[in-house]
């Protein structure tokens, strides 16, 4: 194989050094995105998230949300906090206190905001930051007054 020019060699370590720099901007461009996709995921009014939910995986758990979309339930001291709400779709993270994990959760609402369906999955179990323990699947559905609008009593 014949010797490669000084000429060629230049040529090449400029080319990988162009894609190289190109590569780290295009990286500064997509991480400067995602911030400007994460502010407008958020655009959605979190009021609408407040009040009670009946949580359904194994068992039936009540959410108490405030107009932020944050909250608690009973199982191990659990909070969960919304972190993106636009549109029926919700992120957030949760934490149970009482055996020390935490993880994140979205969800995709009906149209009516009624009730949806999501997905949880683990962040930290104690000190493991890395858990493979897989999460799962659970549904929601927003608790209605225990007074319907049929039984207000007629005008006097």
């Amino acid at each position: 194989m014949p010797p490669v020019p000084f000429q060629m060699c230049a040529l090449i370590v400029m080319s990988l050094l162009l894609t190289a720099c190109s590569g780290l901007q295009s990286s500064h461009l997509i991480t400067s995105s995602s911030i400007v996709e994460s502010v407008t995921r958020d655009s959605g009014d979190r009021r609408v998230l407040a009040g009670e939910w009946d949580y359904e995986e194994l068992a039936v758990v009540l959410l108490t949300l405030d107009e932020s979309g944050n909250g608690t339930y009973g199982w191990k001291k659990g909070q969960l906090r919304t972190v993106a709400f636009s549109g029926l779709h919700w992120e957030g993270t949760w934490l149970q206190e009482e055996n020390d994990r935490e993880g994140n959760f979205v969800v995709e609402l009906s149209p009516d905001l009624s009730e949806g369906n999501g997905r949880w999955w683990y962040t930290r179990i104690g000190d493991d930051r890395a858990p493979t323990a897989k999460g799962g699947t659970f549904h929601l559905s927003r608790k209605t007054s225990s007074v319907a609008a049929s039984d207000t009593p007629p005008a006097p």
